[in-house]
């Protein structure tokens, strides 16, 4: 074959094989995106409550186009990273089940979130009285020992509607059972005991609460800023508007209510540190004080039941997906009682503090659980309680 010929049949071949090496090149699959990331500690930890909402997950990355799909290189979005979620208008904080009453993020726009929740309470104080006087070792007088236990049973509905990614309005309305037993043994100088039992229950609609929080920052910093506003009615029986036992000074029905209106402004700060959530807040509960008559109309003027300062913190850690608990320390205190602006005697402040132990499990993006075991570690607070909510994202 003359040279003319092979450089024609070179030629040739050069042209037939230039197709097939750039289609080749073009069907070269792109290097792969990363595998969608577990949901953020956050996101797991987090809710309502209470606080307290569905946990939603952080978002995913979006996989890589398969080989026998092609994407020609003039139609590929310009500056996107392979292997990189694209950015979102993540606007609104993490979702936090786990994180008690305070609650975590806020709930999307547009979104109603149901929650029902039950929470049971128990609480028992004794009280040991000495009227008399001693002579030496000899008591001149008695001694009174006083018991009481107290049992409180709330079923709670709640709506929770995102205004804005970064507002969102609530809606608290409770039923309330109570039942107190208060028994007292009287010991005499003479040798004689006396033992006395009395038992008294209540139940009704409770003070219905509204609530406003407002996510102050946006998303991407080192931590989450939410403000509250919670507004309390005064919907439920408050202690001046049962009625009193005449024989022995103790209320025969129990209030479901506190019997004032109050407003509570709030902030709650949350920091993700993954695959922990670190939580606190504070709050003031301003009580508004009113005339006050019992029920018989007898006047007793001006009642302010006292100011509430509430604080507490803790952490959520999430053990995988769907499950998380979470840790944390309530302290309220309540100012004493005044009455036509003097405290009224006998009243002091309370201490409040409890322990809180919380565990949360995210069934699907609609619906979670969370269970919170609270222990008081003070006086006035209940020995036991335990919450359990269902919230449930339309």
């Amino acid at each position: 074959m003359g040279k003319k010929a092979t450089i024609t049949l070179a030629a040739a071949l050069i042209m037939l094989l230039t197709p097939c090496a750039l289609l080749a090149d073009d069907t070269t699959p792109e290097p792969a995106a990363a595998k969608p990331a577990k949901p953020a500690a956050a996101a797991s930890a987090a809710s309502a409550a209470s606080a307290a909402s569905a946990a939603s997950a952080a978002p995913a990355a979006p996989a890589a186009p398969a080989a026998a799909a092609p994407t020609p290189a003039e139609t590929r979005p310009p500056d996107q990273p392979v292997g990189v979620a694209p950015k979102t208008d993540d606007t609104q904080a993490l979702d936090s089940t786990a994180i008690f009453d305070q609650g975590g993020a806020l709930t999307p726009r547009g979104k109603l979130i149901i929650e029902p929740s039950f929470q049971y309470a128990h609480s028992s104080s004794n009280q040991v009285s000495v009227v008399g006087y001693s002579i030496i070792s000899l008591l001149i007088g008695q001694i009174n020992i006083t018991n009481v236990e107290s049992d409180t049973l709330v079923g709670i509905m709640s709506l929770r509607y995102g205004l804005t990614n970064r507002l969102e309005g609530e809606v608290k309305v409770p039923y309330v059972y109570r039942t107190n037993s208060t028994g007292w043994n009287s010991a005499g100088s003479n040798g004689k005991n006396t033992n006395n039992v009395f038992n008294a229950d209540g139940d009704g609609l409770g003070d219905v609460e509204f609530g406003l929080r407002y996510q102050l920052n946006k998303s991407g910093g080192n931590a989450y800023y939410l403000l509250g506003l919670r507004v309390k009615s005064n919907t439920g029986k408050g202690p001046f508007d049962v009625p009193i036992n005449q024989a022995n000074n103790l209320e025969s029905k129990l209030p479901t209510g506190s019997g004032f209106w109050g407003l509570q402004p709030g902030l709650t700060v949350i920091v993700p540190s993954d695959p922990a959530v670190f939580f606190g807040s504070v709050s003031y509960m301003i009580n508004f004080d009113r005339n006050v008559s019992d029920p018989s109309a007898n006047v007793i003027g001006r009642v302010d039941p006292g100011d509430i300062i509430d604080l507490n913190f803790g952490l959520g850690f999430a053990l995988n997906e769907k499950t998380s608990i979470s840790i944390g320390y309530d302290h309220s205190i309540v100012g004493r009682v005044k009455v036509n602006g003097a405290y009224l005697e006998g009243t002091m402040v309370s201490q409040l503090g409890t322990l809180l132990v919380g565990y949360s499990y995210r069934e699907n993006d609609h619906v979670s659980f969370s269970v919170t075991l609270g222990a008081g570690l003070t006086n006035d607070a209940p020995g036991v309680q335990l919450t359990f909510k269902m919230p449930y994202s339309l």
